[in-house]
């Protein structure tokens, strides 16, 4: 697949999420750092106190009942980055971001299905010694990507 269209977007969601708490510090980084929307793939979204800005309110956000669901509903030309500590994820700091992709983070205790890992185009991990919580390694994601600006073609799958 080649990313041949002009114009830059990109969202972040989490996957059969462990916590409801941790949504709101997510939506709030994906919010600052630029996101064009959010998503849930199992559970929903409910409203948390620590979405200080009510990004849910504030941006596109998506519910998706599983990850079928979620895959066949890819914007068209979008690539799929998932985020998991594996021997497969290619690291972070070398990682060129696609123009138009989703972000796709698993639970803390499951992290991604092996369906999402098997459908991803990509796969990023970054060093860390432990598991990190799910927003803090989403907004080191959407920073990365802040910094590291995509300005170019990738083909995946």
């Amino acid at each position: 697949m080649i990313d041949n269209f002009h114009n830059e977007f990109f969202g972040i969601g989490i996957q059969n999420g462990k916590t409801p708490e941790n949504l709101g510090v997510l939506w709030r980084s994906a919010q600052n750092m630029g996101a064009s929307f959010i998503f849930t793939i199992g559970n929903r979204y409910a409203k948390q106190a620590c979405d200080t800005h009510n990004a849910v309110k504030s941006m596109p956000y998506y519910h998706y009942e599983d990850f079928d669901d979620f895959f066949t509903h890819l914007p068209k030309g979008t690539m799929l980055v998932g985020v998991e500590k594996s021997e497969k994820a290619e690291p972070l700091e070398t990682f060129k971001h696609p123009k138009r992709c989703v972000y796709l983070l698993g639970a803390e205790d499951h992290g991604l299905s092996k369906k999402a890992i098997e459908n991803s185009h990509f796969l990023v991990k970054f060093k860390s010694v432990l598991s990190l919580n799910v927003a803090v390694a989403g907004s080191i994601v959407l920073y990365d990507r802040g910094i590291n600006k995509p300005r170019f073609i990738r083909s995946g799958k």
